[in-house]
């Protein structure tokens, strides 16, 4: 029996979890990237702005000496220089690393564009000309591209995308964050630690809309102590030129002007130039079209990770990158469950959740329990100065399975994992609530969130 031929477009978590899976399958396995392996993740996205984040939120635990117990080290300013060696460093690192694993399996990976050209050939670009690949399976998975809306036009200096506000030097004297989701507060986050003044537009009521209401007023009070001037139900529609300056104008006619604007609207799936028609695979809107098994209208091609348009998260795009890649060998891999995809916001406070959320679960009209605790009585938090925040617990009324939760405080993104493995395994509160944690830690804040006190959730109207 022959080897199977598998072409992998794009080389982010998607096509590097493929990849390694079909090699170490047997199968000769082409991965074609035609910016750096890791993709957008490691370039302009995740690892970038949280390398940022955790460079910031060291200087904020040297500036809390004085609380302690040790001298005020004085006013400490963060070096923009620095801080962009320190994340391309981290990017570069983690790339060769992932590079020196591919290779080690037997990958061919060629720096390029790819194209198909019909149902089992592809013509990929590079520096020194174009060839053609001919596959037995492949996957798409090049990932998305920053959401720009029709009336504004991104021009790099001081109107910028999500990707291109990496490449200024120094921190914008003042910023306007348009679109309050992860991304946006995020930013707002980084800019106003590294001493930009900050208006973020949020579109709808709150920040971050798709989280859990309290964790969002816990980020707004935040954001308040530090300067940030949040803009509630302010949905923007134009971005114009004052004197030099920008400004952005919402729909109901309130402006907010500054030094620069960052769009932080969204993302969209990176299917242009792709050639899906000579290949017959078709979309669902602007995504991908895929089943539960990563594949597309043409059986022998697969997608996965952000070009599908489901959930956009590293984690997600690497877990369906596995099926895509055990499926395409003709291995069994079950479907992943979107739903029990941790999510993090790094902030400071950092806020992250699993599963069903109070809110939606009251407005299907199913009854939850909701069990809490916070942070202020933890003594790890104590000693380390950061109290701040809570725990939540949610689950079945009835059985006390737990559906889901939310950490806001210290190392929620690490702590959110607890629950998320909980809800993968459909843990009951008193799993988690007589779970011998280690003492002092975090994560006892977590079972006494899932001991209680508690309230029951009744169904109410959305």
């Amino acid at each position: 029996m022959s080897v199977p031929r598998f072409l992998v477009i794009g080389g982010g978590p998607a096509g590097v979890a493929a990849a390694s899976v079909a090699a170490a399958g047997g199968a000769a396995v082409t991965l074609v990237e035609a910016e750096v392996l890791g993709g957008a993740s490691q370039l302009r996205e995740c690892i970038p702005s949280k390398a940022l984040a955790a460079s910031i939120s060291g200087l904020a635990g040297i500036r809390a000496r004085g609380h302690l117990g040790s001298a005020d080290p004085g006013p400490l300013r963060p070096d923009p220089a620095r801080l962009a060696e320190r994340r391309l460093s981290i990017a570069a690192l983690l790339s060769e690393t992932e590079r020196g694993r591919l290779e080690a399996l037997g990958v061919d990976i060629r720096a390029g564009r790819a194209r198909f050209t019909g149902a089992r050939t592809a013509a990929v670009a590079s520096a020194g000309g174009e060839d053609t690949l001919e596959f037995d399976c492949a996957l798409i998975a090049t990932g998305s591209v920053p959401r720009v809306p029709p009336w504004v036009a991104p021009d790099g200096e001081r109107i910028l995308t999500s990707r291109q506000v990496y490449r200024l030097t120094q921190a914008p004297e003042e910023v306007v964050v348009v679109g309050a989701g992860a991304t946006g507060v995020e930013f707002a986050h980084l800019l106003s630690s590294l001493g930009s003044r900050v208006v973020l537009l949020a579109s709808r009521g709150r920040v971050l809309p798709q989280s859990d209401p309290e964790a969002a007023a816990a980020l707004e009070e935040e954001f308040a102590d530090r300067g940030v001037v949040v803009l509630r139900g302010a949905r923007a529609r134009e971005i114009r030129d004052a004197d030099g300056r920008v400004e952005v104008v919402a729909e109901d006619g309130r402006t907010a002007g500054g030094s620069h604007a960052l769009l932080a609207v969204g993302l969209l799936p990176a299917t242009a130039g792709l050639g899906l028609d000579a290949a017959g695979v078709s979309l669902a809107g602007e995504a991908v079209a895929v089943d539960a098994s990563q594949r597309t209208t043409t059986p022998h091609i697969f997608a996965a990770g952000d070009v599908t348009g489901g959930p956009m998260l590293s984690s997600v795009a690497a877990a369906e990158g596995t099926v895509a890649g055990r499926r395409a060998l003709g291995l069994p891999a079950a479907p992943v469950e979107h739903t029990a995809a941790a999510q993090a916001v790094y902030t400071d406070p950092e806020v992250a959740w699993v599963g069903l959320q109070e809110d939606p679960a009251a407005a299907s009209g199913r009854r939850v329990r909701v069990t809490r605790a916070r942070f202020a009585a933890n003594p790890r938090a104590l000693m380390t100065a950061r109290p701040r925040g809570f725990a939540k617990v949610i689950s079945d009324s009835g059985d006390e399975t737990i559906l889901g939760g939310v950490v806001v405080g210290a190392q929620a993104a690490e702590l959110i994992g607890i629950l998320a493995l909980a809800v993968r395994a459909g843990l009951r509160r008193d799993d988690l609530a007589g779970t011998l944690l280690a003492y002092p830690s975090l994560a006892e804040t977590l079972a006494e969130a899932a001991a209680g006190p508690q309230r029951d959730g009744a169904p109410r109207a959305s």
